[in-house]
């Protein structure tokens, strides 16, 4: 009995703190409405689940429970039960994947119009790279990573010369206009994230991963590494600004090209060298 009733509370408890909760999903900031979508849909599936699954279970346990000259009925099979629950609980994972579905396929379909920016996670910070005039991120490898060539930019490459280079946390977007996020990693797994934006990507090393979206509100946003990276995960945290087009060209405007660097670098003496077999092509 006492079992029922705490089962009955535990339902009643969970929908209030739904209803009620001060925690919710952040204001959206890009085009991802259908994740919001696609999750809000889960999240009822499973509530539903939830309640008619606990309440038949607290019905049972009342009903059924234990008195005196009480028989049980023993039943080991049902087949017209297990055909309607199969029934409906394939229904509800369709109802689930379906739009989870849709919602992937216009992910990873990229415009053919959006800018390029790449995002490189290091233990643990960030740093961001845009490509020049020609619009072509340069290519670049691991191996060509050194404290005078930090995003490893084959300096054979003459699409690389251009590409503007972001050694600190903070990365400007232009509002309104779909950009491709390039993602690489130095070092371990890490993920770029977003949560006004809803998009998430892991930073697997080895392999460039990436997303796009578009974003749709102005402002600053906190961008977190949502994948344990280290003793210093907790700090891996940077800045996305998304400004008005006209203040983005001029904050682009303003910083240095990896040309730039190379051009610092000789003067101190430093040639870069290509790592050997690099064929000095654009990556992207």
């Amino acid at each position: 009995m006492y079992v029922a009733l705490g089962i009955a509370l535990l339902v009643i408890g969970s929908i209030l703190f739904h209803l009620f909760s001060p925690w919710w999903m952040t204001p959206i900031a890009s085009n991802w409405g259908s994740i919001d979508s696609a999750l809000i849909i889960t999240l009822y599936i499973c509530a539903i689940a939830f309640v008619v699954l606990n309440l038949f279970m607290a019905w049972a346990i009342w009903r059924y429970r234990h008195r005196p000259g009480n028989v049980a009925h023993y039943e080991p099979e049902n087949s017209k039960l297990e055909k309607r629950l199969t029934l409906w609980t394939g229904i509800g994972i369709a109802a689930m994947l379906a739009p989870g579905l849709i919602a992937w396929h216009e992910y990873v379909t990229v415009p053919d119009d959006a800018a390029i920016v790449e995002a490189t996670g290091q233990q643990w910070q960030w740093a961001f790279r845009y490509p020049g005039p020609d619009g072509v991120l340069g290519a670049a490898e691991v191996a060509h990573i050194s404290s005078d060539n930090p995003f490893g930019i084959n300096p054979r490459d003459p699409y690389g010369r251009d590409d503007i280079l972001i050694e600190t946390n903070e990365l400007h977007l232009p509002l309104g206009r779909p950009v491709k996020l390039v993602l690489r990693s130095k070092d371990v797994l890490h993920d770029f994230y977003v949560p006004q934006f809803r998009a998430k990507m892991d930073l697997v090393p080895g392999i460039v991963t990436y997303f796009w979206m578009t974003p749709t509100a102005a402002g600053s946003f906190d961008i977190l590494c949502a994948e344990l990276c280290g003793v210093g995960h907790h700090e891996m945290r940077g800045t996305v600004v998304v400004e008005r087009q006209q203040d983005f060209d001029r904050w682009l405007s303003e910083q240095m090209t990896f040309g730039q660097m190379v051009a610092e670098a000789e003067a101190r003496g430093v040639q870069l060298a290509a790592a050997p077999g690099s064929n000095g092509r654009a990556a992207h």
